[in-house]
């Protein structure tokens, strides 16, 4: 039995080594899996995933902060089976009361006031469009963001990204200028108490808007918390203050939900509700699908209205997701879950906290809610450790935890535990995290 064992092991890592290798031949060069050793992830239920070996690992990324109310949850599950048995796709061409529904409930929980909603496949196409009515409202081509975020992959999106090594190119029909933002830690004010930062910050906004601007600047798009810049976190007030300079400038306020949505950050159910604010426009995705395509905006009906002219979404809106994300809403709603995401990260925050407060190489933790991070460097400075934060990656696997990574330097390891997650989940969380951070050490 014992060498019948053994050979099936052998198989098994025979089979992924070969799914890697297709995964390189097919794929392009600019996608990698995570991982020395990448997991061919099989099937999930709840919190956890297993692997095609049959490992079993608790799952706190979600995708990228995407399945956001657990695997193969039941009512969504239910939902996406019973439209699939109907009808799963027609357009917007097309009267789709999916479609139309989900669009009610975005547009009143959006705090937006006469809301229309436009539904895309993804967060990079709902940016794209955030930034054509912006451009297209104000009659500009000027677009201001903020300095370390990322707003999607595609031309329009990558031009308002700040961020090295997302960057695919510099070129853009954009004229895009970028603000001292959330990153406090490498910023030159990160010596500043919040209030005194935040007021250097706006300062800086009105100095660039001053020296560079030809005075019609269109938008300000900005994530409450930067996703892939490591889940840098504003103080609270930070885009409040901002936005008084916008509006003393006629200029539009875009607020990037599509990380910071549907409850994550505990205290409120979007980020920018941290801010004392409510924006022009808002973008969301991920979490909303709960694993679907499923993403949009929400704007003011003037500012939607801008375009005058035939459009449509081939996938945007379709029935299979839009049931998906009802279910997803309904759930997050009737189980108030923004209030579990506030105690279980809480929970998950003062454990990480503690773990910090006793190793060198861990700079800060930071985030809001079941969306934090710490970021590694090296001992006894502030320098970047990516190799930190990729033996932490190696090591969490090791001990059946899945974590993210991100920052800048890819030295922030990103921690999204499911809305749904438990306070033993949690706790397992931080022991296997311990454990890595032991490990490295």
């Amino acid at each position: 039995m014992p060498e019948a064992s053994s050979q099936q092991a052998t198989d098994r890592a025979s089979q992924s080594a070969d799914l890697h290798q297709r995964y390189q031949q097919v794929l392009p060069s600019f996608l990698s899996p995570y991982y020395a050793d990448p997991i061919s992830i099989d099937r999930g239920q709840g919190s956890y995933v297993f692997d095609s070996d049959n490992n079993k690992y608790l799952d706190f990324f979600g995708g990228v902060l995407t399945t956001m109310v657990g695997h193969n949850n039941p009512e969504v599950t239910a939902a996406v089976q019973a439209q699939a048995g109907k009808v799963m796709h027609t357009s917007s061409l097309y009267l789709s009361e999916p479609m139309i529904a989900l669009s009610e409930k975005i547009a009143e929980l959006s705090g937006i006031p006469d809301a229309r909603v436009f539904l895309t496949p993804s967060g990079t196409e709902a940016n794209d469009t955030a930034v054509l009515l912006a451009t297209s409202y104000r009659k500009s081509n000027q677009i201001l963001a903020m300095r370390n975020s990322y707003h999607g992959r595609s031309f329009t999106s990558q031009a308002i990204t700040s961020h090295s090594s997302w960057s695919s190119t510099s070129l853009s029909g954009l004229q895009v200028t970028f603000v001292q933002g959330p990153y406090k830690l490498r910023s030159p004010f990160r010596d500043m108490d919040d209030e005194s930062y935040t007021d250097a910050c706006v300062d800086d906004l009105s100095q660039l808007l001053t020296m560079t601007s030809s005075g019609d600047v269109a938008a300000l798009i900005a994530e409450p918390i930067q996703g892939v810049g490591g889940f840098a976190t504003p103080p609270n007030g930070f885009f409040g203050a901002m936005k008084k300079e916008l509006d003393n400038n006629g200029i539009l306020y875009i607020s990037d939900e599509v990380q910071t949505g549907w409850g994550r950050t505990g205290d409120h159910f979007w980020g920018y509700q941290a801010h004392d604010v409510v924006p022009d426009m808002l973008t969301f995705a991920k979490g909303v699908g709960n694993g679907l395509a499923l993403a949009g905006i929400v704007a003011r009906a003037e500012i939607m209205d801008t375009i005058n002219v035939l459009n449509f979404s081939t996938f945007g809106g379709n029935p299979l997701s839009s049931a998906g994300g009802i279910a997803t809403i309904d759930y997050v709603v009737s189980n108030n879950l923004q209030a579990n995401a506030k105690e279980m990260g809480d929970r998950f925050r003062s454990g990480l906290d503690a773990l910090a407060a006793e190793t060198p190489w861990i700079a800060e933790v930071r985030g809001r809610g079941l969306m934090q991070a710490f970021e590694t460097v090296s001992v006894g400075g502030l320098e970047p450790s990516p190799q930190h934060a990729g033996e932490v990656m190696e090591a969490t696997k090791q001990h059946s935890l899945l974590v993210g990574k991100g920052g800048l330097y890819g030295n922030v390891i990103r921690m999204a535990p499911m809305l749904n997650v438990t306070a033993d989940e949690i706790d397992e969380g931080l022991e296997a995290i311990r454990l890595a951070v032991s490990d490295v050490a």
